[in-house]
């Protein structure tokens, strides 16, 4: 459903804008083109940070709200949008699958676009939208039934609409699509309920499929509609036919190399999260029972779709450790073109640009219980006594030895995205301290229904704290400044070429931080949880930063003894936008 308003005459919506669509160019160079933001991660690398200073440490205690635009309405629920700017118009996503245009100038809305969701929606962790993608006159965002839209980002009319599978299924999908050469690169959702992740390549322009690869072994990609190579080799690490409905969703999205012309995507948690099943009559000597490709990051050649190279992070995962989070490309101090990525299982991986070969891995979260650490090879050194137990080894078959897991299944650190700073050439990583009670249970697929074979518990490590904002020196894997929150993290993180970092708190705090000590420069309270992506650009001389407030997530869904504590937090949905006015900026 569209809704104009009067800004919108005749198809133009803000005068005097050019509307010359947006470039591959534009995209390439998304990061130094100061006065836009069209791409998700502020740069197909995901480095989401900004040259711009014209904020810094000295100015920022004067940022002041510019407008604030609601999305109004009863469908609140968790609102993680990062925003997109191009030609004087401001793009954000909604919970529900709900899409606005924002004059970004007033705040004023252009128009929205509903999708019309059908009843049976099966989405796993809140009904959130993590945002769109701009190529040309389109823009590009998924909804909750597995659907990939293309609207006209000048008057919000649908140009296609095309399925990405079938939610009845439990598929879904939430990221943003990912714009490389003409192609909309999207994953999917679903890891709960046995689906097989996969990521697709449609034409921009009329959404056809050009390609689709599967990531669990012995399934079929397609080129050009016919079937191109069979993902891995069928049954080299999975046992009969559990590969048919393995998991591994893609439901995160991926990033884009430009330097080596390569897709990187992560496949999340096999299914079902009893890795005894998985595993049964298999050796586990050598790769035998890993599962591939789930848990693991695919570099993935953006022209055919076919695989380059695997770096699997948890190898026989059995604590839901998906291998989703995001894949950040950057060159380090010296000059060494590299991959870093924050892993659920605790881990923060250095991997080899040019073809992800493991460089080194270090423990970002403290009392991890599952692994002893990294072996040279990159594979996990396994504490077998930690691992959920086996519903067969007990006397009633019900119910495997309850262990306790840190961190728990949530993840060091989860999908809310981490920033790397080319200034201080640190990383700054949200992440959580806690754990959880986990066991198996006996599991039979069943289509539509949930597909674990666990259950758990997720509990605090400590009492003065759970979230922990952490800058991470990637070369040596020291932490260098911490911060402690009361509540989990669940937002995203910014830097910027004035020394700033940026993040939200459940508790509702838009913080700016000093990139070197960690000192807390800025807050201010937006009235709801922040669980959004911050986004900083420039118009008439002037940095902007734009941040969406609005609790939820999976934390208050699936959180345990955790939920419990942040149950006070209310929801919301407030896009906000901060300043630095000229007569400020040079302010003491």
């Amino acid at each position: 459903m569209n809704r104009f308003i009067s800004a919108v005459v005749a198809g133009v919506m803000v005068a005097g804008a050019s509307y010359a669509g947006v470039t591959e160019d534009d995209l390439k160079n998304d990061q130094t083109i100061t006065n836009q933001v069209v791409t998700n991660g502020m740069g197909r690398h995901l480095q989401r940070y900004s040259p711009l200073d014209i904020l810094n440490k000295d100015n920022v205690k004067n940022l002041v709200p510019a407008w604030a635009f609601s999305l109004g309405g009863e469908k609140q629920r968790g609102q993680e949008t990062q925003p997109l700017v191009y030609d004087g118009v401001m793009y954000i996503t909604g919970s529900y699958s709900r899409l606005y245009a924002i004059d970004v100038k007033t705040g004023e809305e252009l128009w929205q676009y509903d999708a019309r969701l059908p009843e049976g929606i099966l989405p796993c962790c809140d009904v959130i939208n993590r945002g769109a993608a701009l190529y040309g006159d389109n823009i590009y965002f998924g909804t909750l039934d597995a659907r990939i839209v293309a609207l006209n980002r000048k008057t919000g009319d649908v140009v296609w609409n095309k399925k990405i599978a079938d939610y009845k299924a439990g598929y879904s999908y939430t990221a943003a699509p990912l714009i490389v050469n003409g192609l909309v690169i999207t994953g999917n959702s679903g890891g709960e309920f046995g689906i097989v992740g996969e990521v697709q390549a449609r034409d921009a322009e009329t959404g056809e499929l050009v390609w689709t690869r599967p990531v669990i072994e012995g399934h079929m990609g397609t080129y050009k509609g016919e079937e191109s190579t069979m993902t891995g080799t069928l049954n080299a690490t999975w046992p009969g036919d559990m590969w048919k409905t393995g998991g591994g969703a893609t439901w995160l999205g991926g990033s884009y190399d430009v330097e080596t012309d390569t897709l990187v995507f992560g496949a999340g948690n096999p299914a079902p999260w009893n890795s005894h099943l998985r595993n049964a009559g298999t050796p586990t000597e050598g790769n035998a029972g890993d599962n591939l490709y789930a848990a693991s990051r695919l570099g993935i050649d953006p022209e055919n779709g076919e695989i380059k190279w695997h770096f699997q992070t948890t190898p026989r995962e059995g604590w839901d450790y998906d291998g989703v989070n995001e894949v950040v490309a950057y060159t380090d101090r010296e000059g060494n073109k590299r991959f870093a990525t924050a892993d659920r299982n605790g881990f923060f991986y250095v991997l080899n640009r040019e073809d992800g070969a493991f460089v080194s891995a270090t423990p970002f979260v403290k009392d991890i219980s599952w692994a002893e650490g990294i072996d040279e090879n990159g594979r996990p050194i396994f504490v077998e006594e930690n691992r959920p137990g086996n519903p067969a080894d007990a006397a009633d078959g019900k119910k495997g030895e309850v262990i306790f897991a840190s961190p728990s299944f949530l993840g060091g650190k989860n999908w809310m995205p981490m920033a790397f700073s080319q200034r201080t050439g640190n990383f700054y990583v949200p992440s959580n301290e806690w754990g959880m009670d986990i066991w198996n249970e006996p599991i039979t697929y069943k289509k539509g229904a949930a597909y674990l074979g666990a259950g758990f518990t997720i509990k605090p490590n400590y009492e003065d704290h759970i979230g922990s904002l952490k800058a991470i020196d990637p070369d040596t894997g020291e932490i260098k400044w911490e911060y402690k929150n009361d509540a989990p993290l669940w937002g995203g993180v910014m830097t910027t070429a004035g020394g700033l970092v940026f993040t939200g708190t459940p508790e509702g705090k838009f913080i700016a931080f000093d990139d070197e000590t960690g000192e807390v420069l800025w807050s201010f309270q937006t009235g709801s949880g922040i669980v959004g992506q911050p986004i900083t650009w420039e118009m008439d001389g002037e940095q902007y930063i734009s941040i969406i407030s609005g609790w939820g997530g999976a934390v208050p869904l699936w959180g345990g003894e955790v939920a419990k504590k942040v149950n006070y937090l209310n929801q919301g949905g407030t896009l906000w936008t901060f300043k630095l006015p000229k007569q400020l900026a040079s302010a003491d």
